[in-house]
């Protein structure tokens, strides 16, 4: 059995557009749910999703508790052994209360694939296959999310070269996740049910093309 453990914010956790975060698609919606559901029996994924979190901010409106570093260790401590972790951050980042440009958002993914690499949960205390993925570009209209995301839509554009630059640097897998899917017009941000199928779809073909070896 290996595993799979899906880390991100609202669109892991499967927020239904223009909802609340206790409004999710089901599990079997959800992208890591069609993941496990693609990769089969001989895979566990775990979905880790919490709307607003960020890569290493603490939020001063929403709280600490959004810092996707701070949370991180203990998480992979909990479900290690892991063949692979896929982070999939980076929109919350681009809040104005952050003022963060799409290269200081990749310099706070790249502090989170240090810590995996650093921790090293994969099997035997190596480190584990590790995939960064750009979420999609924002729409332009975000409705009631414009003046929190004030000036986020440009920079989002700009996200994925960004974040592929640090999975180059850092050697680590990469997926655009803009290259298949959109954000959904309802809300601007979040996506719709068939965008969560086309990414889970997707991912499961990137997690089998990394090539395993059956240790049997």
């Amino acid at each position: 059995m290996r595993t799979v453990l899906c880390y991100g914010d609202s669109n892991t956790h499967g927020q239904i557009p223009g909802g609340t975060p206790l409004d999710r698609f089901g599990l079997d919606t959800r992208w890591p749910g069609v993941l496990q559901r693609e990769l089969g029996d001989g895979w566990h994924v775990i979905e880790e999703g919490l709307s607003g979190r960020t890569t290493v901010h603490d939020d001063p409106i929403e709280g600490a508790i959004k810092n996707g570093r701070t949370y991180l260790r203990p998480c992979m401590m909990s479900h290690a052994p892991l063949d692979v972790v896929v982070v999939m951050l980076g929109t919350n980042d681009l809040k104005a209360r952050f003022g963060q440009p799409p290269s200081e958002v990749a310099m706070g993914m790249g502090c989170l694939i240090h810590d995996i690499k650093e921790l090293a949960p994969g099997p035997g205390g190596n480190v584990p296959e590790i995939m960064i993925v750009a979420p999609p570009p924002m729409q332009d209209d975000i409705k009631e999310w414009s003046s929190i995301f004030a000036g986020a839509q440009e920079k989002s554009h700009r996200l994925a070269l960004e974040f592929e630059i640090m999975a180059d640097s850092l050697e680590v897998h990469y997926f655009d996740a803009g290259s298949i899917i959109e954000c959904d017009p309802e809300d601007g941000f979040h996506l719709s049910g068939n965008a969560h199928k086309a990414l889970g779809v997707s991912m499961a073909q990137e997690i089998v093309a990394i090539g395993w070896v059956d240790n049997g």
